[in-house]
């Protein structure tokens, strides 16, 4: 049988059939012996193959084969460093929550988060969230990101997930695609999924005051068909996103604005840093370029954790 995985807890599955019916799975030894270097060599999103077996009194399934996929997202493992965790797979976009505060989003992990999409090929939209929330100053400096990574090229909402400010709008990008929410916990993925679609009610919780940290509140990455006809995909909130399977000759690649400079570079493969002629360079002395992203550039370049670096300029 063939089936779209809707949820994984680790070592159980939740896959639904073509049939529309949604079968526990578990995983055929093979999987285990293979040289998968990623935590979950299941995603969520996977469509599998799998076989029906009685045990006892009830029907479980035994996935055999993975398809290929089309695209996934992927960071590094929280708790295993030289692994790897996909986050989700075979997405058609991929929505990031940003927020200025409770919690901080940084232009760190947003340029990380975008750098993977853009390697993966998958489309993401920055949606600005609690706008409803800010005053004078927070509004410019969302007005500020909202151009920057609009003029590279992203499409961005600012929006309330709790006054429904712009929600119709991110319905209508949802339509007939499946999607993913992802960003830090706290951001309001789970009051946005229950904004679009009311009769859910996934649980959220409040900002820790103490911390400036959202709770977790989604424990495991999980699929949802909505009544507008999409499909999405909820995830736990992530606290930093490590890169993985980037070279640092490529990672240039990976940010638009830089790339369709490269060609104007005196070397092929200049990195952007201290090269002489750069393209790239010349452009950030001009404020043709913004140092924020040069900066996230340097970082993942360098290869420096996210979670220590702090400058959302």
């Amino acid at each position: 049988m063939q089936g779209t995985v809707y949820k994984s807890t680790g070592s159980w599955y939740s896959v639904k059939a073509q049939d529309g019916n949604f079968y526990d799975c578990r995983i055929k030894g093979k999987f285990r012996m293979q040289d998968i270097k990623s935590t979950n060599p299941i995603a969520v999103g996977d469509h599998v193959e799998f076989d029906l077996e009685q045990a006892g009194d009830e029907t479980l399934g035994i996935i055999t084969e993975i398809h290929d996929r089309k695209n996934y997202i992927i960071r590094k493992s929280v708790k295993l460093s030289k692994q790897t965790h996909i986050i989700a797979a075979n997405l058609d976009q991929v929505f990031l929550l940003v927020t200025l505060n409770n919690p901080t989003t940084y232009t760190i992990f947003i340029d990380r988060f975008l750098a993977t999409a853009e390697a993966y090929d998958i489309p993401v939209v920055i949606l600005f969230n609690k706008i409803d929330t800010y005053g004078k100053d927070e509004i410019e400096e969302v007005d500020h990101l909202f151009q920057l990574y609009s003029e590279i090229g992203y499409h961005c909402l600012k929006i309330s997930a709790k006054t429904k400010q712009n929600v119709e709008k991110v319905k209508e990008l949802m339509k007939d695609k499946t999607s993913m929410f992802s960003g830090h916990s706290g951001v309001g993925k789970s009051t946005l999924i229950n904004a679009v679609e009311p009769n859910m009610e996934l649980r959220t919780a409040q900002i820790s005051e103490q911390h400036q940290q959202g709770q977790h509140t989604t424990t495991f990455a999980e699929m949802y068909d909505l009544s507008f006809g999409a499909t999405i995909i909820d995830t736990p909130g992530i606290k930093g996103f490590g890169i993985v399977d980037m070279e640092a000759e490529e990672i240039g690649d990976y940010f638009p604005e830089f790339f369709k400079l490269k060609s104007a570079c005196k070397f092929n493969n200049c990195l952007h840093l201290d090269e002489p002629k750069c393209a790239v360079k010349q452009a950030l002395e001009n404020d043709a370029l913004a140092w924020s992203r040069y900066r996230s550039y340097v970082q993942m370049i360098t290869g420096e954790d996210d979670d220590n670096f702090r400058d959302r300029s």
